[in-house]
C-alpha cells in the first residue's frame, strides 16, 4: 500500500526518499569488522568488494580499471570516451582539467562537445580491451544503447567479461518510428557474455529489463555529482526510493522465473561510504562509483569528474564538476583514511556499518533496519 499526497486538485503522487531522508538503525548484536565479508559474485565473476567503477573518462582509464580489478573491484571502460576516440587522449584530459574554473560554463561545455565530436574507432576498442585483458583481470566495457549494435560484436570479439549498456533511461521496449530500436530480450539472448544493463529507476521499466535476461540492473540515472538532468528535462528519482521499488522487482521476478536472481546495482547518488551503506541497506547488491573514485589520485581527472552527457551535442545535461584529490586509490577504497568526512576507506566504512548492526554478509545487510529522518538530520 502507497501513501499519495495531493500535490493540488489534479495530481497525486508517491513521497520518495533520497540516501539523506533515512539512516541505518544499529542493533542489540555487533560484530569485529574483520568478520565483515565484503565479497561479490555475480554470474561466474567473484570480487573482493561490491563495487564497480563508472565508465566515465573522468573515473576509469585501462589503467585505473585495471588499478580497481586488482583492488578488488569491476573497472568498465567507456567504450565511446576519449580512449576509443584519440589515439592519445592524455593531452585531451590535460586540457579538461586545465580549464579555468572561472571559465563560462557553456564555452566548456562547448570545447567538452568538440572534443567528443571525433569518431568511436574500433580499432581502439579492441586495444583498450586488449591491454585490460593482458593484465589478467575481469574485462568489462560500456555502451549506449544507441551505439549497441554497431559496436557489440567488435566488444564481443575482443574478448570482454561483462558487457554494460548504461544510459540516463534505458528501457526494454523503446519505440522509435526512425530509428530501429535496440531488441534488448534478442540482443541479450543471443550473447554468450553477461550483460549489466540501466538506468532504470521504476519497479516496472526494472521488471521489464529483468526480463531480458539481463545479469544485473543499474538503478539511477548514473553520475549526479557532474549531471543536471533534473534540471535539463526534470527527471530524477531520489535513489533510497528507486533501490527499494527494484528491490522489490528483484522479489518477484524471482518467483516469476522459478528463482533467477537478477543483481541490483546502484548507480548514481553514491560517493561516500554512508551512502554506500545506505544504498545496500536499502537493498542494493553492489555500487557504481563514479565521483568516489574521481577523487582518486590516479584518475585521469585530475580532481574533475563528469559524464558522456555534459558533452552530448544536442541536449547537453552535466557540467565538469571540481571534486578534488584526496587519497591514492588504495586508500580511498581500503584505507587507512585521514578525512573524516567519508571519501576515504570507503569499504572500510561499509565493514564497520555492517559490524555495529551485527551484519558479517552483504545480503543479510540488505534487511537491517532503517528509519526515515526527513529534514537531512541524518
Amino acid at each position: 500500500m502507497t501513501n499519495q499526497i495531493e500535490i493540488g486538485r489534479g495530481k497525486r503522487a508517491r513521497q520518495a526518499f533520497s540516501f539523506d531522508d533515512v539512516s541505518v538503525v544499529p542493533t542489540r548484536r555487533t560484530r569485529d569488522p574483520q568478520d565483515v565479508n565484503l565479497s561479490w559474485r555475480i554470474d561466474a565473476y567473484t570480487f573482493g568488494m561490491p563495487v564497480i567503477g563508472a565508465p566515465m573518462d573522468s573515473v576509469m582509464s585501462p589503467e585505473t580499471a585495471i588499478a580497481l580489478g586488482r583492488l578488488g573491484g569491476l573497472g568498465v571502460l567507456n567504450l565511446e570516451g576519449l580512449w576509443t576516440r584519440h589515439e592519445d587522449p592524455a593531452p585531451l584530459l590535460e586540457e579538461i582539467a586545465s580549464l579555468d574554473a572561472q571559465t563560462d560554463p557553456s564555452a566548456v561545455t562547448r570545447r567538452l562537445q568538440e572534443i567528443y565530436a571525433a569518431p568511436i574507432q574500433a580499432e581502439l576498442i579492441t586495444r583498450r580491451l586488449a591491454e585490460m585483458r593482458e593484465a589478467g583481470v575481469v574485462v568489462a566495457g560500456s555502451l549506449t544503447p544507441q551505439n549497441t549494435r554497431e559496436f557489440s560484436d567488435t566488444v564481443l570479439a575482443a574478448g570482454v567479461d561483462l558487457f554494460v549498456i548504461r544510459g540516463t533511461t534505458v528501457s526494454a521496449q523503446h519505440v522509435s518510428t526512425t530509428n530501429e530500436p535496440l531488441d534488448l530480450k534478442k540482443f541479450i539472448y543471443e550473447l554468450d557474455v553477461p550483460v549489466i544493463v540501466g538506468g532504470v529507476a521504476g519497479y516496472t521499466p526494472a521488471l521489464h529489463l529483468m526480463r531480458t535476461g539481463a545479469a544485473g540492473v543499474l538503478v539511477g540515472f548514473g553520475g549526479s555529482s557532474s549531471r543536471t538532468t533534473r534540471r535539463a528535462v526534470g527527471v530524477r528519482v531520489p535513489m533510497a526510493t528507486a533501490i527499494a521499488d527494484i528491490a522489490e522487482a528483484r522479489r518477484d521476478y524471482m518467483d516469476e522465473s522459478g528463482g533467477r536472481y537478477v543483481h541490483v546495482i546502484a548507480d548514481g547518488g553514491v560517493s561516500t561510504s554512508g551512502e554506500i551503506v545506505k544504498a545496500i541497506a536499502m537493498g542494493a547488491d553492489a555500487v557504481v562509483l563514479g565521483a568516489a573514485l574521481a577523487r582518486a589520485e590516479e584518475a585521469p581527472g585530475r580532481g574533475w569528474h563528469w559524464g558522456m552527457e555534459a558533452a552530448h551535442p544536442e541536449v547537453p545535461r552535466g557540467h565538469r564538476t571540481h571534486v578534488g584529490q584526496v587519497a591514492p586509490l588504495q586508500e580511498v577504497l581500503w584505507g587507512p583514511s585521514h578525512h573524516a568526512d567519508g571519501t576515504s576507506n570507503l569499504m572500510g566504512g561499509l565493514q564497520r556499518a555492517m559490524a555495529t548492526t551485527g551484519y558479517t554478509e552483504l545480503k543479510d545487510f540488505q534487511k537491517v533496519e532503517v528509519l526515515v529522518t526527513p529534514g537531512h538530520t541524518a
